[in-house]
């Protein structure tokens, strides 16, 4: 199995170099390091080049990078999705490799959140069980997908947010999603400097209101707003 891990970025200068950094032990098992860069305004794609296979510049919107991503991996038989502050387990792509070879046809990790609030590890736990009952997955989650069946999607919806919760969507009745138990370790950042708390009711309401047929430009608009 070929596996190509994407990476989108916008600004990520001050992380970029220690999140590529982590899977130098997979490229050198042979899996390709794609970053995707929206216009960053700092040294994100310069501190990349050194440790990716291809650096490539994309319009902005972590939906249209990641697809970008995609096409740039040609023929690569599986897509990862990860985002810059979220780091793998040491044999994610193992892992992956042992589940599409069980027939998996897309999926994600268990998440724990690092950060300093004690109630993260409850909402680390909390967004574990919600994937596994809806088949919702995020990208803090680090999807993967073979690249026949996000093809046959069409790849991630052109939509300026939820383009996971979309992609989800649209994948979940024809093949549900499997649910890897090794975590993957995303940055509590976001989370520290907004609140826990206003984080946590804020992307409820946005998720509440997508559900309830708002255009994701103007949730976008909101989201940006808010932070």
């Amino acid at each position: 199995m070929s596996l190509a891990i994407i990476v989108p970025t916008l600004n990520e200068g001050a992380v970029i170099g220690a999140a590529l950094a982590a899977l130098q032990p997979m490229r050198t098992r042979g899996v390709r390091v794609i970053v995707v860069d929206g216009h960053s305004e700092d040294e994100t794609s310069d501190a990349a080049r050194p440790l990716a296979d291809d650096v490539l510049v994309s319009d902005r919107g972590r939906a249209r990078q990641m697809n970008a991503g995609a096409r740039a991996a040609g023929s690569i038989e599986v897509l990862l999705f990860l985002h810059a502050d979220t780091r793998l387990p040491p044999h994610a792509d193992r892992a992956i490799a042992e589940a599409v070879a069980r027939g998996a046809r897309w999926g994600r990790f268990d998440v724990s959140i690092d950060g300093r609030p004690v109630l993260l590890r409850s909402i680390a736990t909390l967004m574990n069980l919600r994937s596994r009952l809806t088949g919702i997955c995020t990208g803090d989650q680090a999807m993967f997908v073979e690249r026949s069946f996000f093809e046959t999607l069409g790849g991630f919806p052109d939509q300026p947010l939820m383009e996971d919760v979309e992609f989800s969507r649209r994948a979940r009745p024809l093949a549900g999603p499997v649910a890897l138990a090794s975590k993957v370790t995303t940055s509590g950042r976001r989370w520290e400097r907004d609140g826990v708390w206003r984080t946590i009711v804020r992307m409820w309401l946005l998720r509440w209101r997508y559900w309830r047929g708002a255009d994701p430009a103007v949730l976008a608009h909101l989201y940006r707003e808010a932070r």
